[in-house]
């Protein structure tokens, strides 16, 4: 059973016990996978605390842009990011979806059931 905890963890209970995965640790991980895939020049802020953390000049984390939802049929994943001009969209979205379904699966065990990209944005 995959459930939301109130200290920002998402726990799984089976036969043999309880194991916790903190959402900082995921948004690490899919950040870090999106951040690979040819074509991402980078990550946009997708909240206003990650927002005003970057007018305030915090040091940009990889995990910037990054939301995750759990679901009843597993995480739902958003990624706010940046592509590189002249790569094609349809490809960059793909190689993401692939890359970060397969690094949380492989990591945690956790079913992704959905990512969802927004293109926030261009560099050339």
């Amino acid at each position: 059973m995959l459930k939301k905890g109130v200290s920002a963890l998402i726990t799984i209970d089976n036969h043999i016990g309880r194991i916790s995965i903190s959402d900082d640790y995921l948004r690490s991980l899919i950040g870090t996978a999106a951040v690979s895939c040819f074509g991402v020049a980078g990550m946009n802020p997708c909240s206003a605390k990650q927002g005003l953390l970057g007018l305030l000049g915090v040091k940009d984390r990889i995990d910037k842009g990054v939301l995750i939802k759990a679901g009843k049929d597993g995480l739902i994943i958003d990624l706010h990011i940046t592509v590189t001009y002249g790569t094609n969209i349809g490809a960059v979205k793909d190689s993401i979806t692939e890359k970060v379904r397969y690094c949380v699966e492989d990591a945690t065990g956790l079913t992704v059931a959905k990512v969802n990209i927004f293109v926030a944005s261009m560099t050339a």
